[in-house]
């Protein structure tokens, strides 16, 4: 779906992708655009969800990786 507000770019796809892209284009009735925006947007979405995260836990204290350990597996979790 093509808006008057979209951009072109040129991007260069390894082979075996851009051959994937093709297939799972013709199966979803989906263009390639449509399914290069969809995962471009997922992706910045995650990072999204993951710096709100971050900034959410920021005063949590940090925690020794070793001692975390110890006390999983003392505790039988691990």
């Amino acid at each position: 779906m093509r808006t008057q507000q979209s951009k072109r770019a040129t991007v260069y796809l390894d082979p075996d992708l851009h051959r994937a892209l093709k297939i799972k284009s013709a199966q979803s009735d989906r263009t390639l655009s449509e399914l290069v925006n969809l995962a471009v947007r997922q992706s910045l979405e995650e990072d999204h969800e993951d710096l709100i995260a971050f900034h959410e836990r920021k005063d949590e204290p940090n925690l020794d990786f070793e001692e975390v350990l110890k006390e999983l597996k003392a505790s039988g979790k691990l």
